[in-house]
């Protein structure tokens, strides 16, 4: 499983939450506490916005820790809005396409997890995005797939609901002749100004989510970046960190059987 970070907020530098903690992303590439996996080497990535509508974005196959430039990167980008993802592969090439995250237009997009059985239910999960997006699809990996799904749901006018009626048709896919496929769902979202924060599971235990927010500041987590916890809130399985700019963060409910109810 992947280990990722989602802040909004003041414009500061990417070093601050991204290399400088004591459990810092590059410190849970190494060794992290609450994935299946213990190391995550399988490539990064940091995607941030700037002085453009679209997003900046940076991958890399080689593992965080043994990158030299990414320290240097994070103190010196600074952003309001910003993505960095270490990646632990659950079977998809190590290929700078399909390293975490993904832009398409104004939105980044990101994920810990996995979808269902992928090879059982590629075809289909790709056929949910549209033909003017599947253009965009550079790599192989189900994350990706999700993302443009999302896209083609509506994310630019309803992104709560482009989410949820996604998950929904992905989870009967998990569903259906009797099967329960597990499929796992952590993941961020952000189109400049407003970033949301998933954390869903069909037929298994969803993977970890945490933020931290003050003011208008938010910062979501797949784990702590400090050895002290006290200050991090765990999201609840089925709810969503919701970020929207000029309002303080909100943890609400995310269900996506009321999706799937009301097809």
């Amino acid at each position: 499983m992947c280990r990722w970070i989602a802040y909004r907020g003041e414009t500061i530098a990417l070093e601050h939450y991204v290399t400088a903690p004591a459990r810092s992303l590059i410190a849970q590439s190494i060794h992290a506490l609450e994935s299946t996996a213990s190391t995550h080497g399988d490539g990064f990535g940091l995607g941030w916005y700037g002085d453009h509508p679209e997003p900046g974005l940076y991958r890399e196959v080689r593992p965080a820790w043994s990158d030299e430039n990414l320290r240097y990167l994070c103190r010196h980008i600074r952003s309001h809005l910003f993505f960095a993802h270490v990646r632990s592969s659950t079977g998809t090439p190590i290929t700078r396409p399909n390293c975490h995250p993904f832009a398409c237009g104004r939105w980044l997009f990101m994920h810990n997890g996995f979808i269902g059985d992928w090879s059982r239910i590629r075809r289909r999960v790709e056929g949910l995005i549209p033909d003017e997006l599947y253009g965009s699809r550079s790599g192989t990996t189900d994350s990706e797939a999700v993302f443009l799904a999302m896209l083609g749901a509506g994310l630019d006018r309803d992104p709560v609901g482009a989410a949820a009626r996604t998950l929904a048709a992905i989870t009967e896919m998990c569903r259906e002749d009797g099967r329960s496929d597990a499929m796992r769902f952590t993941a961020a979202v952000a189109n400049g100004r407003d970033l949301y924060a998933f954390r869903y599971a069909a037929n298994d235990q969803p993977n970890t989510l945490y933020y931290r927010a003050s003011g208008q500041d938010v910062v979501a987590v797949s784990e702590p970046l400090d050895e002290d916890r006290s200050g991090w809130v765990a999201v609840p399985p089925d709810h969503m960190v919701v970020a929207r700019a000029g309002r303080p963060p909100e943890v609400v409910p995310f269900t996506v059987t009321r999706a799937m109810a009301a097809e």
